[in-house]
Order: structure tokens, then C-alpha cells, then sequence
């Protein structure tokens, strides 16, 4: 049995037996975990240094546009072109697409010539059009005045330019088949123009191959995993006004509704809430079934702008939104049935309820302290998106190697055909690109527990404050708790929260990596056969799962002690499992269901974060133009994390009340002999009424 913690808050026997009489929260404190701290500074510097390294290196612009013959990115300002206002890719030789699609081609499409348009050609009825180089050499031609002319120069060309147009070896290529703004790539519809293809005919023109390979190439590039990867990754730095106000103003603004309509009309919070949950759920399934183009005509498209009403492109996003919108009407059958059975037990998380409406009510300062770790969150949010966006479209822009393609094309400023170097370019991953993105993902979820762990620490020292203060006379309080609780966590308690929420990050990401590797036997055909081998694998990922939720309980009341009695995070978990064990029976049914209706609580707020996201993506500035998303699938999911971790911040103000007081009256009737003499009369009803249903329920 372990001996009495000593003078922490409030007024009861100390470590060396006397009576603690000089006021509440003042005793002998120390650091504790400072190794652990050190090593999150360190952390901190580490992250700072790889971001720089994204910073340097990277450019967002490629997630979106490609790279021309020259290796520049479209939509962007080089030193020795002006590409801002040529967002689109073209593929100006068909052969080479063509050539590309076939099984045993040598050619890739990453090695066809491309270039930056401002708009995709369209073959004329009358004439031959073409798509020319950026003017170099002998063409004296400005950037602007070439676009003007539609990126053609034919008639300027000399015998000999002329001469391997035709062969299809530049400087100018012709517009054979009509094409489409599929991502800012020109997709070319399979049917070539009848009368484009007579006119190169009669010019002598070498023989252009016609088939649905042409299409076919290009589409299953653009399909990619890594482009459909990148194209989510962009949706994200395009619709960053979105994720600002879908992922910080709206929960910021509902969680502090939510606070005080628990304040005011605790009674009926539990109700509206889960009828709220239920019909934003089924809300937000609704639209991933209009963007999924089951109800209306309303689908996600990859093609930008107009379009021949009969050319169809479907793409990865469109199977993904598809798939998302079924697992959400799983999800919304499974939680209507969930909230019809738990009904009954909404009256007993309405008087738990109003305890924490109580504290509430004392410690005032409480609904608004989460606004300042919800602005560090915000800054670290912005700034880790930033260098997210960065790292990942970092590395090296590379000529490929194509030797065996038979490449070759006219060089302006050489004067003559060029078979040296006329493959394309492409952008080339290190190996420890991966990793720095790895590292900064683990970082953000580390930063984020901390930032929470942080402030739970410092709303249950505030409510400690509260609890032990009953009976005492008032100035006994800290004045402004909130701060003085904060200042206890600054001064001696950063270790502990770092360590805790090292521990919530660790395992989270062994789970991620376990679910990741699984995923890819999954695809390559590998997952094991034999049922034991089945069963310990679906075994491993459940074990994972519930050690992951436990660590993240028995942190929260680890951090409870830690602001109560100023111990390290390991003795702290110590101390509050002890607790919770002993009055398992009085404390056990109270805590779930209240923590059932604050989890509805953070789903309600981020779900309605995720459906004004779907709103606001709906809009025309984000169906069209450079500012198209790919799919709403991620910067939704990004609102709705985003929702669900500033509800998470404000929510805790109720859930650490909850917990913190519970934990005290554990503590309080340990040290008084099963009597607790600090309880709140509210308290002590709600938890002797439920002591008293449990024991009748055994009995019978």
C-alpha cells in the first residue's frame, strides 16, 4: 500500500506527518523528467532543421504542373523563362504518346516532349495548326507575342526547320487530335481530325499513329498513385483559406458555444447532442454521395474548364470519394443504432454533467484559457503545413536517360537536330526525402499531444485548486487558478507532459506502420492464407488498437496527478491507476457514458467543421481554374481532424473537470478514512446513486 502523497492541494497530512498549513498548491516541488524535456527541445531543433531542408529544396508548384523539355515547372518563374501564366503540360508529338503506351515501347511518357501552354490546342477545320518551341535562336519572337500567335511560328521556319517538323522533330509539331484540361495536362481524345490529318498528309508529313492507346497513355499516368499522392497533397496548399476557417475559426467558435450552452442548459446538452451527431452524420455521408455522383450530377471531375459534353474522364479521386461515401453510410447506420441504445443511460451523463458545469461556473477563466493553445497550435499548424508542402515536393530535377528511344529533336540555339539530349525531365527522390517526411509527420502528432496534454494538465491543476479549496476560506483559492496552474506546469511539470505524449505518439505510429505494411501485402497479394496466421494477424492489429486507447486514459490521469501532486509522469500513472482501481465500482459507469457524450460532443464540432469545408470547396473558386482541387476528400478530412483537435482543446475543460474531481474524491476519501470531506454535494449524490444501482444489479 503505498503512503500518503503529502501536502499537494488543500489542507491534509503531509509526507512527514504535520498538518499542512500554508495555503493551498504550496509545497516542495522539483523538475521532474527533465531528460525527457531535453529531449523534445532537441526534437523541436531537429524539426526546424529538416523543415529548412524542405524550405530550400522544395517548390508546391510541382505537385500540381509538370515540367516542360527544358525541365522547368509550368505556372512558375524561372530565371530564364516567364512560365506564371502556362499552367497546362502538352505532349507536342503524338508518336511519342503513342509510342509510350505500347508494352514493349522503350519510350515513357516522362521522356516525351512536352510544354507549357496557356490553354490545350484544338486542331481547325480549314488548317493545319501547330504548337511550336519557345521561341530561342533565330526566332525573334517575345514569349507573349508567341501565345498571341497560339504557340505558332510555322511560317517563320527555315527549309530545314521545315523539313523536320515533318519528320516530327521540331521545332514545331502539329495539332492532330483534340485535347482537354485534365489537371492541368492536355489529355488527347483518341479521334484524330479528318481534316488536320489530310493537310499533313499533303504536306509530306511522316505517318501518325491513330489509336486509343494515344488516350489511354497520358490517362494512366495522370491515374498514378504517385500523381493521384500529389495532387491530394496540393489540394491542401490550394485550399489553405478552407482549412483556416473550416479547421480553426468554425470548431473555435462552436467548442466555446458548446462550453457555455453546457454551462447554462447542461440538462439538455446530452440530448441535442446526439441528435446533432446523427443528422451531421448523415449530412456529411450525403454530400461524399453528391460528389460521388450517386445523387445529381454533381461528381468529382478531373477535367478543368470546357469540354466536349461526350469525353468522359474518370480518375482515382472519383473511386475514392465513391468508397469513402460507403464507409460513411456504414458508419451512420452503426451510430444511429448506438445512440437508440444508449438513451437510457443520457439521464446519468446529465448529472455528470453538471458537476463539470459546475467548476465551470467557479473557475470562470476556464472557457477561454483554451484559446491560447489553440493559438500556438494554429502558428505550429501553419507553419508545419508550409514546410509539409515543401518536403514534399522536394528533390532534384533530372534529364532521364533514354539512349535506347531513338529520341531526337530540333535545337533553336544549336541550329540542327539534337539526339544528345531531347529526353524529358523528372524529378528524383533520395531516399532520405522519405524519411524527413516521416520524421515531420511523427512530429506534427507529437507537437499536437503535447500542445494537449499541456493544456489538460493545466485545467486539472485549476480544477484541483477548486476541489481542495472546498470549505476553506475563499482567499485560500489562487487568484486566477488558470494562470497559476500554468505557471506550475512551466516550471516543473514540461518533462512529464513531454514524455506522456512521446508515449501516445510512439505507439500511434508503430500502429500506422504495422496498418501501412499491411495494407501493402494486402495489395501485393501476401496476406497470409492459413486462418491461425489470420487470426494472430487481425489479433495483433486489435491488441494495438486497445493498448493504444488504455495509454491514452491512463495519460489523461496521469496528468491529472502530475498538476495535483507535482510528481513524475511514471508515479503519477501510478498513483491514478491505484485510485481508479480501488473505486472501480463507484467511479467506472459515471466516467464511460460521460466521456461517450464529450467523444459526441468533438464529433458533432468537427463534423460540422468538415461539412461548411464541403460547402466552402463547392464554390465555384474551387471547381475551376488554378485553384481547382482534385477531390474534396482530403482537405475535408483535413477540416474535420482539424475540428476534432480544436474540440479537443476546449472539450477537455469539461472532461479533465470530470476527471479531476473524480480523481480528487478518490484521493479525498483514501485519505479520510472512505469519507470524503472536500466532495461537492452534487458529486457525492451522482456517485453514491450510481454505487447504489451497481450493487442492486450484482445482487440480482
Amino acid at each position: 500500500m503505498r503512503g500518503p502523497l503529502g501536502a499537494v492541494i488543500g489542507r491534509y497530512t503531509s509526507s512527514d506527518g504535520s498538518v499542512a498549513n500554508d495555503g493551498i498548491i504550496k509545497h516542495n516541488r522539483k523538475c521532474r523528467d527533465i531528460t525527457f524535456l531535453v529531449i523534445f527541445i532537441a526534437f523541436w531543433v531537429s524539426m526546424i532543421v529538416n523543415s529548412s531542408f524542405g524550405f530550400n529544396q522544395g517548390n508546391p508548384l510541382r505537385l500540381t504542373y509538370g515540367l516542360d523539355y527544358e525541365g522547368n515547372v509550368c505556372g512558375s518563374k524561372h530565371r530564364h523563362r516567364d512560365l506564371t501564366q502556362l499552367e497546362l503540360r502538352y505532349w507536342v508529338n503524338p508518336n511519342q504518346v503513342y509510342e509510350s503506351g505500347l508494352k514493349d515501347g522503350e519510350l515513357k511518357l516522362a521522356n516525351a516532349r512536352t510544354v507549357c501552354l496557356l490553354d490545350c490546342p484544338a486542331p481547325s477545320d480549314d488548317t493545319l495548326n501547330w504548337v511550336c518551341d519557345y521561341p530561342d535562336g533565330e526566332i525573334r519572337l517575345k514569349m507573349n507575342d508567341w501565345i498571341d500567335r497560339n504557340y505558332d511560328y510555322f511560317e517563320f521556319l527555315t527549309p530545314e526547320m521545315r523539313n523536320s517538323s515533318l519528320q516530327l522533330q521540331g521545332p514545331c509539331y502539329p495539332v492532330i487530335f483534340p485535347s482537354v484540361n485534365v489537371y492541368w495536362s492536355c489529355q488527347y481524345i483518341a479521334r484524330a481530325s479528318n481534316s488536320s490529318l489530310r493537310h499533313w498528309q499533303q504536306m509530306g508529313g511522316v505517318n501518325i499513329q491513330e489509336d486509343m492507346i494515344i488516350d489511354k497513355s497520358i490517362r494512366r499516368s495522370m491515374n498514378s498513385r504517385a500523381s493521384v499522392l500529389k495532387r491530394y497533397v496540393a489540394d491542401i496548399g490550394k485550399s489553405w483559406p478552407v482549412l483556416i476557417v473550416c479547421g480553426g475559426l468554425v470548431p473555435l467558435f462552436l467548442s466555446i458555444i458548446w462550453l457555455l450552452l453546457i454551462r447554462h442548459f447542461v440538462a439538455a446538452m446530452p440530448w441535442i447532442t446526439v441528435v446533432l451527431f446523427n443528422m451531421l452524420l448523415i449530412s456529411v455521408t450525403i454530400f461524399y454521395y453528391l460528389k460521388a455522383g450517386w445523387i445529381g450530377n454533381d461528381a468529382v471531375t478531373p477535367i478543368i474548364g470546357e469540354h466536349d459534353p461526350y469525353f468522359h474522364v474518370y480518375g482515382r479521386e472519383l473511386t475514392h470519394v465513391r468508397g469513402v461515401a460507403i464507409l460513411m453510410t456504414f458508419i451512420s447506420i452503426v451510430a444511429i443504432l448506438t445512440s437508440i441504445a444508449i438513451i437510457r443511460r443520457i439521464l446519468m451523463a446529465t448529472s455528470v454533467l453538471k458537476v463539470a458545469a459546475k467548476v465551470i461556473g467557479e473557475v470562470q477563466a476556464l472557457i477561454i484559457f483554451p484559446a491560447i493553445p489553440f493559438a500556438m497550435l494554429a502558428i505550429f499548424y501553419m507553419f508545419w503545413i508550409s514546410a509539409a508542402l515543401h518536403l514534399f515536393s522536394s528533390g532534384q530535377v533530372v534529364q532521364n536517360n533514354c539512349n535506347n528511344t531513338n529520341c531526337c529533336a530540333y535545337d533553336l540555339v544549336l541550329k540542327k537536330v539534337n539526339c544528345d539530349r531531347c529526353c524529358g525531365y523528372s524529378i528524383r527522390y533520395t531516399p532520405h526525402i522519405t524519411i524527413a517526411i516521416f520524421f515531420h509527420l511523427f512530429g506534427c502528432y507529437w507537437a499536437t499531444q503535447f500542445f494537449i496534454a499541456s493544456s489538460a494538465t493545466v485545467i486539472a491543476g485549476s480544477v484541483a485548486s477548486y476541489y481542495w479549496a472546498q470549505g476553506e476560506a475563499s482567499p485560500e483559492i489562487p487568484f486566477l487558478p488558470v494562470f497559476a496552474s500554468m505557471k506550475r506546469l512551466a516550471r516543473y511539470n514540461l518533462g512529464s507532459v513531454a514524455l506522456g505524449s512521446l508515449i501516445v505518439s510512439f505507439v500511434e505510429s508503430v500502429r500506422f506502420i504495422l496498418e501501412a505494411i499491411r495494407r501493402r501485402t494486402k495489395v501485393s497479394g501476401a496476406t497470409p492464407d492459413h486462418w491461425f496466421w489470420r487470426m494472430a494477424h487481425y489479433t495483433s492489429r486489435g491488441c494495438l488498437k486497445t493498448v493504444e486507447w488504455t495509454i491514452k486514459s491512463v495519460n489523461r490521469n496521469a496528468y491529472i496527478m502530475i498538476a495535483i501532486t507535482g510528481k513524475s509522469f511514471c508515479k503519477s500513472s501510478a498513483i491514478a491507476t491505484e485510485l481508479i482501481m480501488s473505486n472501480i465500482l463507484r467511479i467506472g459507469k459515471v466516467n464511460v457514458i460521460g466521456d461517450v457524450i464529450l467523444f459526441l460532443g468533438k464529433l458533432c464540432v468537427s463534423l460540422f467543421s468538415a461539412l461548411f469545408g464541403f460547402l466552402m470547396l463547392d464554390s465555384h473558386k474551387y471547381r475551376s481554374s488554378h485553384n481547382k482541387v482534385s477531390s474534396p476528400l482530403l482537405p475535408v478530412l483535413a477540416c474535420w481532424a482539424l475540428g476534432y483537435t480544436v474540440a479537443t482543446l476546449f472539450f477537455a475543460v469539461v472532461e479533465m473537470s470530470i476527471d479531476t474531481i473524480i480523481l480528487s474524491f478518490c484521493q479525498d476519501s483514501e485519505d479520510n478514512q472512505g469519507n470524503a470531506q472536500h466532495a461537492p454535494p452534487l458529486l457525492l449524490e451522482t456517485l453514491d446513486s450510481n454505487q447504489e444501482e451497481e450493487v442492486q444489479r450484482l445482487t440480482h
